[in-house]
């Protein structure tokens, strides 16, 4: 049976596809959003810890990241939703010459794209960050401008007003197929019906492999696992993103914050990575990361641990997304691919793709598409990946 005929058609109601959504509705696109999932934000969005920068060493990543922190930043003041908004910044510290050297190495073009970014002494890093190690400490770079938000609160609101811009959301309804004839693109089959669109957005996520086979495209995104963990909220303390870049025992960085309500949010990233969809919870993952934020920030040990997760990076090759048009089936645009980023690039991405599909790009977006396109020379990985 046929079920409707939209403009554009979103796969995904996460934290890429929700905001492409909005960005087209808003744009006054005909926009339909199908999910397996009963809600907004319930595949990976809800897994995100919450950080938000625009400090990447890549120039599409940063633009893209700038335009993201300014829709945090002021939600709450346009439209009333508490998303748990919280301008804590980032600071990456530094205790070795090797992460000083690679840090002050990428500050031109951080700076050059209009990051608000500064590489300080120990004393400053200390003041940053109260109670941090200071044997060793050499200094780090600090940028103000970035936050963290709650995933789920922020999903949710962009949905909301994406629906009151006029989109429409189709929940516990899994895309089984992509239809395409004569290659262009036809529309969705679900298992309740066939929704008709010229356009249809790729935002499945780690989906995204399994779904583009159905239209027989190939996507270089693999899905690997990182574990996380919530503590009981206490007194802030400090609010900035600590990153420590330096690797450990079968870990590479790992990162934590203070969030809007006390809670203290870290991960890790595993080594070597663990690929595949497995998102059940390891005995390996608190004893790792809890040693390594105790010996960073002593005052962390007596926190008692809430909630453990794991969640899906959909990786590319290179660690940045993948944004475009398929060359292999007019009207197939990929959103995907976000690298465990989807949270901090969602609504700066979902703007710039809204902008290309009905073609309104601006200069920035070009570049933000040269870096993103799903047709680039996959090289190395971004510096601060």
């Amino acid at each position: 049976m046929s079920s409707g005929k939209y403009d554009v058609i979103v796969v995904g109601a996460g934290s890429a596809g929700v905001p492409v959504a909005l960005a087209l509705a808003e744009m006054g696109v005909k926009t339909l959003v199908v999910d397996g999932n009963a809600s907004p934000g319930q595949g990976e969005n809800k897994k995100a810890i919450g950080g938000i920068r625009a400090t990447h060493s890549d120039p599409a990543k940063i633009l893209t990241c700038l335009r993201s922190l300014e829709i945090f930043s002021t939600w709450e003041e346009k439209y009333g939703d508490n998303i748990e908004w919280l301008k804590g910044g980032y600071t990456f510290p530094v205790y070795r010459e090797v992460e000083e050297k690679a840090l002050k190495g990428i500050l031109p073009i951080q700076k050059k794209y209009g990051l608000n970014i500064d590489f300080v002494g120990p004393e400053q890093i200390q003041d940053v960050v109260p109670g941090i190690n200071p044997e060793g400490l050499i200094g780090g770079t600090v940028s103000p401008d970035d936050g963290s938000a709650s995933p789920l609160r922020a999903v949710n609101a962009f949905c909301r007003r994406a629906k009151e811009m006029g989109a429409t959301f189709l929940f516990r309804e899994r895309v089984e197929q992509i239809m395409v004839g004569k290659g262009n693109i036809l529309g969705v089959v679900t298992k309740s019906g066939t929704y008709s669109a010229p356009v249809v957005v790729d935002a499945a996520g780690p989906r995204s492999r399994h779904l583009c086979r159905t239209a027989g495209v190939e996507v270089p995104v693999t899905p690997d696992s990182h574990e996380a963990a919530i503590t009981e909220p206490v007194k802030a303390f400090f609010t900035c993103m600590v990153v420590d870049l330096r690797p450990g025992p079968d870990s590479k960085n790992f990162y934590f914050y203070q969030n809007r309500l006390g809670q203290v949010v870290f991960c890790i990233t595993p080594e070597p990575l663990i690929v595949g969809d497995d998102k059940r919870e390891t005995s390996v993952f608190l004893p790792q990361v809890g040693s390594r934020m105790v010996k960073l920030l002593p005052r962390l040990k007596n926190l008692r641990v809430r909630r453990m997760w794991r969640g899906l990076y959909p990786m590319t090759p290179d660690g940045s997304p993948l944004v475009g048009w398929s060359n292999e089936v007019q009207g197939l645009f990929h959103v995907t691919g976000m690298c465990g980023q989807g949270f901090m690039l969602g609504p700066g991405v979902g703007e710039v793709a809204a902008r290309l599909i009905t073609e309104k790009v601006t200069d920035d977006d070009k570049i933000i598409l040269q870096g993103f396109s799903p047709y680039r020379k996959f090289g190395g990985q971004e510096a601060l990946k």
